[in-house]
């Protein structure tokens, strides 16, 4: 389980990319993966198709594991584990464990 949704501001803590921000585009639970935006880039090269056309150099952001992942808290602006917190009314959510305000 992660606690990485899609819309979250994230820090990468590991790989090429190390240090850098971005904005995640999509999150697989079942896999523990997050792809963020404009970060973890590989290229593909895609072959001409019919005749005259010309082939491609694609880039694409890949997947990365969540724990090379940390949330940036949109309050304090740190890096920051979450606390998930149960209210009297049953709601859940998500809390910097840093400054305490919600995500």
């Amino acid at each position: 389980m992660t606690n990485i949704r899609k819309g979250d501001l994230v820090k990468i803590l590991s790989g090429r990319d190390r240090d850098k921000t971005g904005k995640v585009l999509g999150v697989n639970t079942k896999l523990d993966m997050a792809t963020v935006e404009g970060r973890n880039i590989v290229f593909r090269h895609r072959k001409p198709k019919k005749g005259g056309e010309k082939g491609q150099k694609l880039q694409l952001s890949m997947p990365m594991h969540a724990s090379r992942l940390m949330v940036v808290c949109p309050h304090c602006k740190k890096p920051t584990r979450i606390s998930r917190v149960t209210d009297e009314k049953g709601i859940k959510s998500r809390i910097c464990k840093k400054c305490g305000k919600g995500l």
